[in-house]
C-alpha cells in the first residue's frame, strides 16, 4: 500500500486540510494563573498499534473520543516512538535523549538494578521547577526497585502527585492490588485500570491541583497491554468477534479518555490546554509468549509489530489538539519522535533544555505553522533483543531511513515516503545515499554506546 492509497482508507481527503512538513462535575477555573504558559496533557498508550484506532484505518474499533480528538486538532502520519519497547520508551520521552543514553536498554523487570538514574533531567522536573504542578498517573516503568529509596520513584524527577506502577497493574487490570499514590501502597481497588487512571488524574484537576499554577499531568494507560481485562459493555460493542476482548479494551480506553477530555471542558480549560495522544511503542505479536494469546492489535500497513526496528515497532498514532495553534482537521506528515516531547513542552513553557548533555530531541512547534521541524541530530532508534535481528539499530533523516545492526556490517536503505511498508531495500540502487547515511550512523551509534551505563547489559 502507498502512502496515497493508505490516507484514503483511513478517510483522509481533500476536505482535511493537510500541512507540508507536518468525582463531582468539575468547576470553572476563573483565577490569575499566567495563561501565558499552556496546561499539559500527555495520554500515552502501551502497546497499542500504528493501525488500532479508527481515526488512523482500523475497520472495526470504535474510538470516537480519539476520532474526535483528531478532527478537533493535528493527526501525525509519520509519530515515532523513542523506542520499540515500553521502558526504554517511556524514558526517551521523560528525558528528550534517546533511551540508550540513559542506560534503559530493555523493559524493567521488577527489583531489576536498572532504572532512570537521578541524574538525568526529565521534563517534569524543569516544568516544576518554572512553577508547573505536575501529576502522573498510570504505568511507570522507569525502574525495577519500585516505590523503593533505593532508586529514583516518580517524585524524584518531578512529580509532585503520582499515582502509579512499576509495570502491569496486578494481578490483572481488573481489581488491581499494587497501585502506589505517593509513595504509599493503596491496595486492592475496584474497577479497570483505565477507568482508575483517568478518575485519579480527574481527581487530581479538582481537588489537589494548585489552580494559581499551569500544570503538566502525564495519563499513562496500562491498555491494551496483557493481562487485558475489558469490561462487558465494550465486550458487547463487538459480540461474535474472537478480537472481542483486543477491541473492547481500546474501546474502553477511548471511552475513559473521553471523560477526561469532558473534565477539561466543564473546567473551561480546553483553550488553554495542550493535549497529545500516542502511544510507547507498536502491537504486541499474538501469542508471541504465554499470555499474549488476547493480543489482537494491528500496525495497519507497516512492517513488523513491538520489538521490531522496521516502522510497524516504533511508527505509532499520535494526535495533538492545541487550541489556537492546531488547526481542525490538520494532518501532518513530518516525522515527530517521542524525544521530542522535552524540548517541545520546554519551548512551549519558555524553559531552557538541559545543556550539559547531549538532547536527541527537538521542538515540534514548527509544525504548526507547516515548517519543518530544525533538528540536530537526526531520528535515532536502537533495541538489541530486536525481533527483526541482526538489524537492531535504525536512523531517519528527512523521508530516508536507514537500519542496520549493531556491528555497523549490514544494512537496508527506505525511502518511507514511497514506501511506508518498507518493501523495497534501495541499499544497493543508492549507493551514494547509503554510504553516506552509513557514515552518520555509525558516528552517532558509537557516540550513544559510550555514555550509556553498563548495569544489566548481556
Amino acid at each position: 500500500m502507498n502512502r496515497r492509497d493508505f490516507l484514503k482508507a483511513i478517510g483522509l481527503g481533500a476536505a482535511s486540510l493537510t500541512l507540508d512538513g507536518c468525582l463531582s462535575a468539575s468547576t470553572p477555573f476563573t483565577g490569575g494563573r499566567d495563561k501565558t504558559k499552556p496546561n499539559i496533557v500527555i495520554a500515552l498508550c502501551d502497546d497499542l498499534g500504528y493501525g488500532d484506532l479508527s481515526c488512523y484505518g482500523h475497520p472495526h474499533i470504535k474510538t470516537p473520543n480519539m476520532d474526535k480528538l483528531a478532527a478537533e486538532g493535528m493527526k501525525l502520519t509519520d509519530c515515532y516512538a523513542a523506542a520499540p519497547v515500553c521502558s526504554p520508551a517511556r524514558a526517551g520521552m521523560l528525558t528528550g535523549r534517546t533511551p540508550y543514553r540513559s542506560g534503559i536498554y530493555d523493559w524493567i523487570p521488577g527489583n531489576n538494578p536498572m532504572h532512570l538514574k537521578q541524574e538525568e533531567i526529565t521534563v517534569a522536573t524543569l516544568l516544576k521547577e518554572a512553577g508547573y504542578g505536575t501529576c502522573h498517573v498510570g504505568k511507570w516503568h522507569c525502574n525495577g526497585k519500585f516505590n523503593s529509596a533505593e532508586q529514583p520513584q516518580p517524585d524524584d524527577h518531578g512529580f509532585e502527585y503520582w499515582f502509579s506502577t512499576q509495570n502491569n497493574a496486578g494481578p490483572t487490570h481488573h481489581n488491581p492490588v499494587n497501585f502506589v499514590r505517593n509513595g504509599q501502597p493503596v491496595g486492592k481497588l475496584k474497577g479497570y485500570s483505565s477507568s482508575l487512571i483517568v478518575q485519579e488524574a480527574i481527581d487530581w484537576l479538582n481537588i489537589k491541583w494548585d489552580r494559581s499554577k499551569p500544570f503538566c499531568l502525564l495519563v499513562w494507560f496500562h491498555a491494551p497491554h496483557e493481562p487485558i481485562a475489558t469490561g462487558p459493555e465494550f465486550m458487547e460493542m463487538y459480540e461474535g468477534k474472537k478480537e472481542a476482548i483486543y477491541y473492547g479494551n481500546v474501546s474502553q480506553m477511548d471511552h475513559e479518555f473521553g471523560r477526561l477530555m469532558k473534565t477539561l471542558d466543564r473546567m473551561e480549560l480546553r483553550d488553554e490546554t495542550f493535549v497529545m495522544f500516542t502511544s510507547d511503542n507498536g502491537p504486541e505479536t499474538l501469542d508471541r509468549y504465554r499470555g499474549a494469546h488476547r493480543s489482537f492489535g494491528s500496525p495497519g500497513p507497516l512492517r513488523g509489530m513491538k520489538l521490531h526496528i522496521y516502522e510497524g515497532g516504533i511508527r505509532v498514532p499520535g494526535i495533538i489538539r492545541w487550541p489556537g495553534n492546531t488547526k481542525a482537521g490538520t494532518i501532518c506528515d513530518e516525522p515527530v519522535n517521542g524525544t521530542d516531547i522535552l524540548a517541545t513542552l520546554c519551548a512551549m513553557a519558555g524553559v531552557g533544555v538541559p545543556s550539559d548533555r547531549p538532547i536527541d530531541g527537538a521542538s515540534i512547534l514548527p509544525i504548526f505553522e507547516g515548517k519543518k521541524i530544525r533538528r540536530k541530530v537526526p531520528l535515532y532508534w536502537r533495541y538489541d533483543r530486536a525481533l527483526s535481528r541482526p538489524l537492531t539499530v535504525a536512523m531517519r533523516e528527512g523521508d530516508w531511513k536507514i537500519i542496520a545492526d549493531n556491528k555497523m556490517t549490514k544494512f537496508e536503505l527506505y525511502n518511507l515516503r514511497k514506501d511506508m511498508t518498507e518493501e523495497h531495500d534501495l541499499a544497493t540502487s543508492e549507493p551514494r545515499r547509503l554510504e553516506a547515511m552509513k557514515k552518520k550512523l555509525a558516528k552517532l551509534h558509537a557516540e550513544i554506546e559510550s555514555e550509556g551505563p553498563r548495569w544489566g547489559r548481556e
